[in-house]
């Protein structure tokens, strides 16, 4: 899956796999968290998304320690995450 001799490939490929990996739960993040609070969970869900970008961009410099600058995006992540588990609760009758 990886290449030997190609550094640039491997780093490319390694930062496009991660997004995919972590795609399917932002997606069901933000379509849940958005049935309740839809503009703050577009609010995090944008953030979310730069910050994949950064990651991506540094991640494709070569360097690992590049790749640290998109942390930001999990600030989103996780907003929508509460987004979702607020969301359950409220359906569920817990709150």
């Amino acid at each position: 899956m990886y290449s030997d001799k190609c550094v640039e490939f491997n780093c490319i490929q390694r930062a496009h796999q991660n997004t995919l990996e972590n795609y399917p739960m932002f997606l069901t993040f933000l379509l849940l968290g958005g049935l309740q609070f839809p503009k703050l969970s577009a609010v995090f869900g944008l953030i979310y998304l730069a910050g994949r970008v950064v990651y991506a961009h540094g991640y494709y410099t070569f360097n690992p320690g590049n790749r640290n600058r998109g942390a930001f995006g999990y600030i989103g992540f996780f907003g929508l995450l509460i987004n979702t588990v607020i969301f359950g609760l409220t359906s569920s009758g817990f709150i």
